[in-house]
């Protein structure tokens, strides 16, 4: 095994994903998930604290580009403006391995209660994060918090669009947040 080869990481998602979906979260070791990615296990521990944390690979990443999208965003956007920057900087970040994981993943995570408690948890992260930026901003907490929730909402049902749907080569993810979150910008002004 080659210890230094370059993208061990993504290497190690894509071997915990795999068998993850081939044999149970539960019955996959972190052993099994080194072997199949071409590396030791030292080198998954010095990537992962465990295999559950394969499940928010990039989760840092993710929340510090919603954050500086939203912190950027122009100074007379509203807090919904604000979380659409934030999830365009985001959206950035999801590249065709991310597609091509996505619906192997989704089942991996339907098949294990510890894999949708952590799931649940990286949303309302997210949330919290987005939350907290808008708040930054002079944004109302009230107000920031149902704006971070709606864009973590719109975040959800636009990776699952993209993800599950036709696969086309110049599809981006932001397209689809952008429009899941004006789906819900709608929907939301008819609550009344």
């Amino acid at each position: 095994m080659s210890r230094w080869e370059p993208g061990a990481r993504e290497r190690l998602v894509v071997a915990a994903v795999d068998l993850f979906t081939e044999q149970g979260y539960d019955a996959t070791t972190v052993a099994q998930i080194a072997e199949r990615a071409g590396v030791t296990k030292s080198t998954f521990f010095r990537h992962f604290p465990d295999k559950r944390e394969l499940l928010v690979a990039g989760q840092e990443t993710l929340s510090r580009l919603l954050t500086e999208g939203i912190t950027e965003a122009p100074a007379d956007a509203g807090p919904l403006d604000a979380v659409a920057a934030g999830l365009e900087r985001a959206s950035s970040a999801m590249g065709p391995m991310n597609r091509e994981l996505a619906p192997r993943l989704k089942a991996a995570v339907a098949a294990s209660a510890e894999l949708q408690e952590r799931d649940a948890l990286k949303g309302v992260s997210l949330a919290a994060a987005a939350t907290a930026a808008l708040i930054a901003r002079g944004t109302p907490e009230p107000t920031a918090a149902l704006a971070g929730e709606l864009g973590i909402l719109a975040f959800k049902r636009g990776y699952a669009e993209w993800s599950e749907g036709v696969r086309d080569a110049g599809d981006e993810l932001a397209g689809y947040t952008r429009a899941a979150l004006e789906e819900l910008r709608t929907a939301s002004a008819s609550l009344d």
